[in-house]
């Protein structure tokens, strides 16, 4: 038994000593139990130097605590105090920790509840308490927006260089911006107001089927949730159509009201789907101008975005009253948690749709969710309605034709330079399934009001017999799809070019 402890005054060659017997065993926090049975033993211990200040002393104390008799559970209080001054984890620090117990709750702090545990941000050491005790935890997934503004820069430099020497004026120093400069009246003030190249741009009139579109129409009272790095809710395009804004991505777990936008991602796909052209008519138009958008920040600044905001963002899409959602993200692996909220969705007859991502052109590249069976995967086609090679491909060439299963491509859509609001104020041009997506959401909001009529023809219904809406529009864009080659349910298009 433990007799005599020897701590150094300083640190010898940065390593600290625990003098207990003849034996040297090296110990890390992931390893306190080994430290009380080499004490037990009569062993010597080294503790690395990264915890020299406060480890040796608080293992003094809990082995003072345990010859002692100490209660158990001011055994855990110590430790637990140990957790909370320790050093930082590094960048990854999101973890789900699987307990319901207050208890770990309390003492770790609670970012999301879900029903069988909860998430947290936890240090190195609080990781190891965990561990310690046999509570299991296991890494938060991370996603990014398809693409990240590092893979957009290249296409939006050479779409600017187009537009220049087509001769559209091209507001500098912001590289990203391809509006030009108009003034409309406001008053007795000429107002500044930036105007895109393409009121409607090709995308649009595409999925339209219309090439001299002049306005888009349709959507009204169909919810679309965009989860996203957020969206600037001030655009002149945009700022009549946003009804809620919500950020889950700050370090308070959600502020309602706020979904600022500093990457442009987000405010690009909402333009897609429902910008309106402002008030003064000048502005771009989307998909489905008359919908509502719920803008929902999930992702950071930089674009990555932690797999549990996003489920909860999509719960609460959900549950506050969202018809359709769009998810211009994704990751190589599936996450449980939002898989479960995915789940969640469909079954309160929400239509959920993904991007495939820009990982092609390999079978079976698709990202999650857009992986995940019940989320409508979108690929992306050009202006000639080809497939581009950075496109994601699905696995509907090993699986059965016209049945969605998991890994399969379902659609695609106008995803390359694709001109749309921007997080300025002003207008970008990016290329992208993240592009893709919004306009088979915005197809789908612009089909919400003729649910009626067509549900009833499509037959569309769920277990119980009631008329599924989501089924139905799922059906209809099927229905509305024109073939790509090759022929049939292939990997790059699914079913097709969905368009009007």
């Amino acid at each position: 038994m433990l007799t005599t402890i020897h701590l150094p005054k300083q640190p010898a060659e940065g390593v600290c000593f625990f003098k207990i017997s003849k034996f040297l065993k090296k110990c890390t926090p992931q390893s306190c139990m080994e430290v009380v049975s080499a004490v037990q033993k009569g062993d010597r211990v080294e503790v690395p130097p990264v915890d020299c200040q406060i480890w040796p002393d608080l293992l003094s104390l809990i082995l003072h605590m345990i010859t002692k008799k100490t209660p158990y559970i001011a055994v855990i209080s110590v430790l637990l105090a140990f957790a909370f001054v320790s050093h930082a984890a590094s960048a990854d620090t999101r973890y789900f920790v699987k307990s319901t117990s207050g208890w770990w709750k309390k003492s770790f702090g609670v970012r999301h509840y879900f029903d069988n545990g909860f998430t947290t941000d936890l240090s190195d050491s609080q990781l190891w308490l965990a561990k310690f005790f046999g509570v299991a935890v296991e890494p938060v997934k991370k996603l990014n927006v398809l693409p990240d503004l590092a893979q957009a820069l290249p296409i939006l430099s050479a779409t600017k260089s187009q537009l220049q020497n087509r001769g559209s004026s091209i507001s500098e120093p912001n590289s990203l911006n391809s509006g030009e400069i108009g003034t409309v009246p406001s008053g007795k003030v000429q107002a500044k107001r930036i105007k895109p190249t393409e009121q409607v741009p090709w995308g649009v009139k595409a999925v339209y089927n219309d090439s001299l579109l002049s306005k888009s129409s349709g959507g009204k009272d169909a919810n679309v949730a965009i989860l996203d790095t957020g969206v600037l809710k001030t655009h002149p395009d945009l700022k009549n159509r946003i009804k809620e804004c919500k950020d889950f991505s700050s370090t308070i777990a959600l502020v309602d009201g706020k979904c600022d936008d500093k990457n442009g991602h987000g405010t690009h796909v909402a333009g897609i789907i429902a910008a309106d052209g402002g008030s003064d008519g000048l502005g771009i138009y989307g998909m489905a101008p008359e919908a509502n958008l719920f803008a929902y920040k999930v992702c950071s600044n930089d674009g990555t975005c932690w797999a549990d905001d996003v489920a909860v963002a999509l719960k609460t899409a959900v549950d506050e009253g969202a018809n359709i959602v769009n998810m211009s993200l994704g990751a190589d692996a599936p996450s449980r948690l939002i898989t479960d909220a995915t789940d969640y969705a469909v079954s309160k007859n929400v239509l959920v749709i993904a991007a495939a991502g820009n990982d092609g052109p390999y079978i079976g590249s698709i990202d999650y969710p857009g992986a995940d069976a019940n989320v409508v995967a979108v690929g992306a086609v050009d202006k000639d309605v080809q497939i581009p090679d950075w496109s994601s491909r699905g696995s509907n060439s090993t699986t059965k034709f016209y049945v969605v299963e998991d890994g399969d491509m379902e659609l695609a859509a106008p995803g390359v330079n694709i001109e749309s609001t921007w997080k300025d104020g002003d207008y970008a041009i990016l290329s992208g399934t993240s592009m893709a997506s919004p306009h088979v959401a915005g197809l789908a909001a612009k089909l919400w009001s003729r649910l009626p009529e067509q549900s009833r023809i499509l037959n569309s219904k769920d277990e119980s017999g009631q008329i599924s809406p989501a089924s139905a529009i799922r059906d209809i864009l099927h229905k509305l799809s024109a073939d790509l080659l090759p022929i049939g349910d292939d990997d790059g298009s699914g079913f097709g070019f969905s368009h009007l």
